[in-house]
C-alpha cells in the first residue's frame, strides 16, 4: 500500500469513529452497576477523568442522543450538551464537595423568595399571596417547614426547626439529583420551589412562573428590553433543561414525578 493510500485509509476510518454513535451499555450486576456509553470501545469519561455512570437507562439514552451521529464532534463542545453536563458535574465537582454543595443550596431557605412579600401595589401584594403562599403551605405540610415571610426587603430569620428539616431534605438526594436540584434553586432563588419541582409537586413551567412573578408584573406595567428578554428566555431554557436532567433520574416506575 502506497503512503497516500495508508493516509487514506486511515482518514476513512477515523470518519468512520466520528460518525459512530454512543453505544449504552449495562452493568452487570457483578460490581458493575447503572449505564454508561460506549464510544469506539471505549467507556466516555468526565473532563476530570472519571468513567460516566448513569443511574437510569432513559438518561444514558438521552446522553446518546445529545451526541448523535457524530459524538466526537459533539463532545468537543461538552458544555453544550445539558444532560452529560449536569452529570459530569455531579460526578467531578459534586461528589467531591457534597457538603459544601448541600450547605450552598440549603442555604438559600434562609431568605426564599418566596417569603420576601411586596409592600404595594395592592395588585403585586395579591398576586404573590395566591400565588406564594400555597408553595409554602405545601412546604409546611411536605417537609414540617414553616418559613416566616416579610414585606419589604428587611431580613426575617426563619425557625432553625425549618431550617433544618429542609436541608435535610436537600442533603438525602444522590449527587446527580443534588447537582439538578442545585441548578433549580439557583435560577429560581428559592430552595421551596426547587423542592416542589423534585417533587413533582409543581412542573418547570410553574416553578419559572412562579420565580419571574414580580418580573412578569413590571414587564406588563412598563415593557421589557430586548436584553432582559434574551436573559429570561436562557433562564426559562436553564430551568427547563435542569427539569429534564431530574426527570431522566427518576426510576422508570416512577419517572411521572417531575413534569
Amino acid at each position: 500500500m502506497s503512503e497516500s493510500s495508508r493516509h487514506a485509509d486511515l482518514a476513512a476510518k477515523a470518519a468512520q469513529r466520528a460518525a459512530t454513535p454512543a453505544a449504552v451499555r449495562e452493568g452487570t450486576g457483578d460490581g458493575e452497576s447503572g449505564y454508561w456509553l460506549e464510544l469506539d470501545g471505549k467507556a466516555l469519561r468526565t473532563p476530570a477523568g472519571l468513567e460516566l455512570r448513569f443511574p437510569t437507562r432513559a438518561l444514558a439514552e438521552a446522553v446518546a442522543a445529545e451526541l448523535g451521529d457524530s459524538p466526537i464532534k459533539a463532545l468537543r463542545n461538552f458544555t453544550a450538551i445539558p444532560n452529560l453536563r449536569f452529570a459530569a458535574t455531579a460526578l467531578d465537582r459534586v461528589a467531591a464537595a457534597r457538603e459544601a454543595t448541600i450547605d450552598g443550596v440549603a442555604a438559600y431557605g434562609e431568605a426564599d423568595l418566596l417569603c420576601y412579600r411586596a409592600e404595594e401595589p395592592t395588585e403585586l401584594v395579591a398576586r404573590e399571596q395566591a400565588a406564594w403562599q400555597p408553595l409554602l403551605d405545601w412546604a409546611a405540610t411536605r417537609h414540617g417547614a414553616l418559613l416566616a415571610c416579610a414585606v419589604g426587603i428587611s431580613y426575617v430569620p426563619q425557625p432553625p426547626s425549618a431550617l433544618a428539616v429542609l436541608r435535610k431534605a436537600v442533603a438525602a438526594q444522590d449527587d446527580m439529583t443534588l447537582t439538578g436540584l442545585a441548578m433549580v434553586v439557583q435560577i429560581t432563588g428559592s430552595l421551596v420551589l426547587g423542592l416542589a419541582l423534585l417533587d413533582g409537586f409543581i412542573d418547570a413551567d410553574q416553578a419559572f412562573e412562579l420565580a419571574e412573578l414580580n418580573e412578569t408584573y413590571q414587564i406588563e406595567k412598563w415593557g421589557e428590553d430586548y436584553e432582559a428578554a434574551d436573559r429570561r428566555l436562557a433562564r426559562r431554557r436553564d430551568l427547563a433543561e435542569a427539569a429534564a436532567f431530574l426527570r431522566l433520574l427518576r426510576p422508570a416506575n416512577n419517572e411521572g414525578d417531575i413534569l
